[in-house]
Order: structure tokens, then sequence, then C-alpha cells
């Protein structure tokens, strides 16, 4: 009789610590233990401003689970959308959300996974560092082309501008530019990267640039007395602000639904910000 009576006390506690176990391995679970014996490809394109974020996600994952590869590649909003509605990709980034007519076309599911701002860049050595918005409307449309109508230096100014497939491009356009015409004198560039790397070459150039891409090789244009910066952009003062998306061909599946639960996830997130874009969170 005691031994019986001590048999189910002990049965109890076992099963008491079989529970405490399960929940404190449950508390344990982290963002990444979806990919766990995962295995198979991830195929991204599109936007430019999202790959330092994009790259940082892969890496996580990839570390996670080496059965899993993750191919990054830019092109701009347009062809992100595209590809992901041809069934080339299986996430397309965008710096726009896309349009009524893309989403119906191709079917879009639309994953905005972090809030962006567009900053005005000049080179570093170049005094001019504040400007109203009629004066940047009238150097992108060549009304104003030399630096020292800005109490610059007696210069040409050079215009640095994106193609029409970039959301970068889009937002500075409708939001800084007031949808108003950019000169055909303007250099054309591929990519935020491009953009910041040609600014930071040409003392007397001028472009835009996603804001979680501004570093100490380029100079942000205080806009309207409003810096292009993340406190700005998240309290709303600064006007030249767009989300990123990730879009996918009907709802996503597989490997792609996990991604976009990691963008979304606090692991996802903390990349956002350490990218410097504003969370979707905050």
């Amino acid at each position: 009789m005691i031994n019986s009576i001590v048999g189910r006390k002990l049965a109890l506690i076992g099963l008491f610590f079989l529970i405490t176990f399960c929940m404190v391995s449950a508390s344990w679970a982290g963002p990444l233990d979806s990919f766990s014996g995962e295995k198979g490809d991830i195929k991204i394109s599109g936007g430019t401003a999202h790959i330092p974020v994009m790259k940082d996600a892969a890496k996580n994952i990839m570390n996670y689970n080496n059965d899993i590869s993750i191919s990054i590649a830019g092109g701009g909003s347009g062809v992100g959308i595209k590809q992901v509605g041809e069934g080339l990709v299986d996430i397309g980034n965008s710096g726009r959300k896309p349009k009524d007519g893309e989403i119906s076309k191709y079917g879009l599911k639309i994953f905005k996974w972090a809030i962006d701002g567009v900053g005005v860049v000049v080179n570093p050595e170049n005094k001019v560092n504040s400007l109203k918005t009629q004066q940047l409307v009238d150097i992108f449309s060549g009304k104003i082309d030399n630096w020292k109508s800005l109490g610059g230096i007696d210069k040409q100014i050079n215009v640095y501008t994106r193609d029409n497939s970039s959301g970068t491009r889009e937002v500075f356009w409708k939001k800084g530019l007031n949808e108003g015409e950019i000169t055909n004198k303007a250099n054309f560039v591929v990519s935020n990267g491009a953009m910041k790397s040609a600014i930071a070459n040409d003392p007397y150039g001028i472009g835009y640039v996603s804001v979680g891409h501004i570093d100490e090789s380029v100079l942000p244009v205080t806009l309207d007395g409003v810096l292009p910066d993340i406190t700005n952009i998240k309290n709303g003062s600064y006007k030249i602000a767009r989300g990123l998306y990730s879009n996918t061909k009907g709802e996503p599946q597989g490997l792609a639904k996990k991604f976009i639960e990691y963008m979304f996830s606090t692991e996802g997130q903390q990349i956002v910000i350490k990218q410097g874009f504003v969370s979707v969170n905050q």
C-alpha cells in the first residue's frame, strides 16, 4: 500500500516536471525555430532600400539552418512587383505600395514591415545643407542650376535621380517635388547604394536616398527646417516617408511565409531598427 502511494506521488512529480520542462522549452522557442528541419530556396528581388535588412535576415536564417538558401537581388520596386507577379521570385520587395492594377493583375498579398524616409543628400564638402521645398523643386527641374544661387560655391549643380521603376524615386517625386518635373540633364543611378556613392564622389551633386542608407559619406539636407532622420520620421514631421513592403503572389507559402513572419518577429524588427528604419511595432 505504501509502495503504491509512493509510486503515485513519484508519477505525479514526474508529470509536474515534464509539464514544467515543456512550458520552459516553449518559452525558449525563438523566431528562427520555425526554420528547423526545413530545406529549400527563397528567391527575393526588388527595392534596393530593403537589401540591408534582407541580407541580415537571410544571414540569420541560413546560419541557423544551412539547408536553406536565400538569394537577394535589387532592380527596384517595379522589378520586384513584376518578378513576383510572374512567379520568377518568391518575394518581391517594393518601396511603394503596389498599385491597385498590379494587385489585381498578379493577385498580390502585401506586407509592410518597416517605415522609411527618403532624404535629400549632398556631398559633405557642400556648404548648402538646408533647403526650402520650392528650392528643391527648382533644383530638380533645372530652374536653379548653380550652387551660388543658394549661398554655395559658384559651380553647376549636378542632379542625380533614379529610374521610373524605383519606389524611392516615386515617393520623392510625389512628396518631395510635388510631382514636379525632373530635368532631362539629371544623371541616372540604379540603386540607393549607387546614389550614395555618386553623391559621395561628386562635390557638386545632389540626390536622394533611403534614410536607412545615410551615413557619413553623404550630408543629409534639412528640408523646410526638418532633418531627415528616424526621430522626425517617427513623429511625422518629416513628410517624405513611405512603407517598405514585401509582396507575394497569393498567400505566402512554405519558406516564403516563414521568412515574412520572421520579418515581423521581435528579432526581425530589431534588424529593421539596426539598419536605420522605423519598426512597424513602434
